[in-house]
């Protein structure tokens, strides 16, 4: 029992990096450049599958990996730069219906490109193998992405906290006018930020790959929880966005794991078998919803993130 409650926990917490990669782009974009984007599970898609293609050539997941970035990082300005920068002035609907075309069209493109089979990593014995841990195992490459995880939340929130750019990010996510208003070229910092976005959705499919299938239409669900961490971590709160991302990542593997034996303590065995994982998959969107009656602007909101 010991080893399964140490195993749910760093799966929480692993699940929960890996949504502060893919959200952590999202809420700036959503949250300084207004805009509802889509298609940023699409870039995580194709993080993934660059990644994957890249490590069946070579052999390299650090290859991979370094190419899989700097490849969603350009992909990211160029969707930006071509299409989505002609949507800032429009309203939430035509920018959801928009780059919900944008879905369709990478699906679409990875079927063609790809094929419908989808592609596995499968890693070296050096960097995937059951690790000794407080008396325990867990597997190394999990440790990674954690490790991974916490290191580009750190540098996230030094470049945010420490440097000009920062200041011009939480300034805009605050008020966006007042920045222009300074003369700081808006339209290449909503590039930038578009851009690193881009690149962290990337870093987020290329380091799930191994874990999970990589396939076509991977990227929704992600987005949905995505959205939920955004909304519960407040809208453009980097720190908002790390903390709800643990948050919903334990409660997320912890419902799935012991939501049923929890539900056994108070209801008959054949009630706790059926809601179990009904509820434990309804868990997220109930916290979301405590979260948003207590505090509409979320936990950290990023005039304080």
């Amino acid at each position: 029992m010991g080893q399964l409650i140490f195993e749910t926990i760093l799966n929480g917490v692993q699940f929960g990096v890996f949504l502060f990669l893919i959200s952590a782009g999202l809420t700036l974009v959503f949250g300084i450049m207004n805009m509802v984007n889509l298609a940023h599970g699409s870039l995580f898609m194709m993080g993934a599958y660059i990644g994957s293609y890249v490590f069946q050539q070579t052999g390299s997941f650090a290859l991979a990996v370094v190419v899989a970035i700097p490849f969603s990082l350009l992909l990211g300005i160029v969707l930006e730069f071509l299409a989505l920068r002609t949507l800032y002035a429009r309203d939430h609907l035509d920018q959801v219906l928009a780059t919900f075309g944008f879905i369709l069209f990478f699906n679409q493109l990875v079927l063609r490109v790809f094929g419908a089979t989808s592609q596995e990593f499968r890693l070296p014995d050096a960097i995937n193998f059951p690790m000794p841990l407080f008396g325990f195992t867990y597997p190394s490459y999990r440790l990674i992405v954690i490790v991974v995880g916490l290191a580009v939340g750190a540098g996230l929130y030094l470049v945010i906290a420490k440097t000009r750019m920062g200041m011009l990010i939480r300034a805009g996510a605050s008020n966006r006018a007042m920045v222009g208003a300074l003369g700081v070229n808006i339209r290449m910092l909503f590039t930038l930020i578009f851009g690193i976005g881009a690149a962290l959705a990337g870093l987020a499919g290329v380091m799930i790959g191994p874990i999970e299938s990589v396939e076509s239409g991977m990227g929704e669900s992600k987005l949905i929880l995505a959205f939920v961490v955004i909304v519960i971590g407040g809208i453009g709160s980097i720190r908002g966005a790390f903390i709800a991302s643990i948050i919903v990542g334990l409660v997320e593997v912890i419902g799935r794991v012991f939501m049923k034996d929890i539900l056994r303590l108070f209801l008959p065995e054949e009630f706790a078998q059926t809601a179990g994982p009904a509820l434990a998959s309804m868990s997220i969107y109930i916290l979301m919803a405590a979260v948003l009656y207590f505090r509409p602007q979320g936990l950290f909101p990023a005039r304080t993130g």
